[in-house]
C-alpha cells in the first residue's frame, strides 16, 4: 500500500532548479490524495510563467516511479502562487516590475507591452502603468487610443481611478487624460505628482505583477518611482551598439545606488541582429554583436534574451496588437521566453531572506 510518507520522501529527491531546494522543504506540495495505487496531488509553483514547469512535473512522476512504486497511477496538478516579499509590496499588488533604459529608441516600450502580455497570457493578474509622461505610447501599442478610464468615489470618499482593460491587462497612462496632438509641459513637480497619481489613484485590484514603462534616461521621473514605490526589481533594455550600452550602464548605476537599491532582474537586447525574409536563416549584426550579454555579465545580472530587428515588431505595436498575441510567431515566443525568464528571476528574488 502506497503512503503519504513514500511520496513525500520521493518527492524530497526533486529539486527547484532556481531555489536550490526540494519541493516539500519548499512547500510546494499539496492536497496530496492516495487511493491504492492511485496518486494526486498539486506542485504549486512560484508563478504560472514558470520556464521549469514540464520539468518539475517529470521530475515528480519518475521519482514516485522509481522509489515507490512503477504501478503508481499519477495525476499532478502543476498549479501556482506568485509569490512577494512584504517589505517590497504594494496594497493588492505582489511585484512591481520597472522597464527602463538609458536613451530613448532602444524599444523599451515594446519590451514592457510584450513583458506584461507574456506574463499574462501565462496566467497571471497583471496591469501595466505608462510612465512616460512627456511621450506616453502604450494606448496606440495597445490600440485605445481616445479612451477616458472611468472614475468612482470610494466610501470614504477617495476618487479611484478605473484602468483601462485590453488583452487582459490594466493600463493607465498619461495619454488616456491628454491631448495625444499636443506636448506636455510640465514641470518636475507636476510630473512626480501625476506619476504618483498613476499607482496610488487607480483602482488595481489584485495584480500578480504591475509593469511599468519607465521614461528614457535617469531623471525626475525614475527618482519618484524608485524612490516613492516597492520596487522588486528593474529589466534594463539596451541595442548592441556602444552609445546605446553606455547610457544603458547609467541606466543600471542609478538603480544599484545606495539611495534607490533596485535589485536587476536581468538585461534584454533588442534589434541584435537583422535576417531578410528571403534567407531567414542569414543574421547580419548590423549595431553590433553580444552588448547586451557584455552588459549583463558586468552586472552579474542574467541575459533575458535578444530580439532580433523585425519590422513586423513595429507594425504589430503601430496597429494595436503586439506581436506576442500573433499565434505560432517566432517574435511571440521569443517575448514569451523573455517574460518566463523575468518572472523566473522575481520568483528567485522573492525566495531570499
Amino acid at each position: 500500500m502506497i503512503t503519504q510518507e513514500q511520496i513525500y520522501n520521493a518527492l524530497r529527491n526533486v529539486e527547484d532548479p532556481d531555489l536550490k531546494k526540494d519541493l516539500v522543504t519548499l512547500n510546494m506540495i499539496e492536497d496530496l490524495r492516495i487511493d491504492g495505487n492511485k496518486v494526486s496531488f498539486s506542485v504549486v509553483l512560484t508563478t504560472p510563467a514558470c520556464p521549469m514547469k514540464a520539468m518539475l512535473e517529470n521530475a515528480c512522476r519518475n521519482a514516485i516511479l522509481h522509489f515507490v512504486s512503477k504501478e503508481a497511477e499519477l495525476a499532478i496538478n502543476m498549479t501556482s502562487r506568485v509569490t512577494s516579499r512584504p517589505e517590497r509590496a504594494l496594497a493588492g499588488i505582489k511585484n512591481i516590475i520597472v522597464v527602463a533604459s538609458g536613451k530613448g529608441g532602444v524599444g523599451k516600450s515594446t519590451v514592457a507591452v510584450n513583458l506584461a502580455l507574456g506574463l499574462s497570457k501565462k496566467g497571471a493578474s497583471v496591469g501595466l502603468i505608462d510612465a512616460d509622461i512627456y511621450g506616453p505610447s502604450i494606448p496606440m501599442m495597445f490600440g485605445v487610443e481616445g479612451s477616458r478610464p472611468k472614475s468612482t468615489q470610494n466610501a470614504e470618499g477617495k476618487i479611484r481611478i478605473e484602468p483601462i482593460e485590453k488583452y487582459g491587462i490594466k493600463l493607465l497612462s498619461i495619454g488616456f487624460f491628454t491631448d495625444p496632438n499636443q506636448p506636455v509641459p510640465w514641470r518636475g513637480p507636476m510630473v512626480s505628482t501625476a506619476v504618483k497619481q498613476l499607482f496610488n489613484d487607480a483602482d488595481w485590484g489584485e495584480l500578480d505583477y504591475l509593469v511599468v514603462d519607465l521614461p528614457p534616461g535617469t531623471g525626475d521621473i525614475h527618482i519618484t518611482v524608485a524612490q516613492g514605490f516597492p520596487i522588486t526589481g528593474a529589466v534594463i533594455v539596451t541595442t548592441p551598439q556602444n552609445v546605446a550600452l553606455a547610457d544603458a550602464r547609467k541606466g543600471v548605476g542609478m538603480f544599484l545606488m545606495d539611495s534607490i537599491n533596485i535589485p536587476l532582474l536581468g538585461v534584454v537586447e533588442n534589434m541584435s541582429y537583422f535576417s531578410p525574409a528571403e534567407l531567414p536563416d542569414n543574421k547580419y549584426y548590423i549595431f553590433g554583436k553580444n552588448g547586451g550579454q557584455a552588459l549583463a555579465k558586468q552586472f552579474d545580472t542574467p541575459f533575458l534574451g535578444e530580439i532580433p530587428l523585425v519590422k513586423s515588431i513595429s507594425d504589430a505595436g503601430d496597429v494595436g496588437k503586439p506581436v506576442i498575441l500573433e499565434e505560432d510567431n517566432v517574435m511571440g515566443s521569443a517575448f514569451m521566453e523573455i517574460a518566463e525568464r523575468v518572472a523566473q528571476q522575481v520568483a528567485i528574488l522573492n525566495a531570499v531572506k
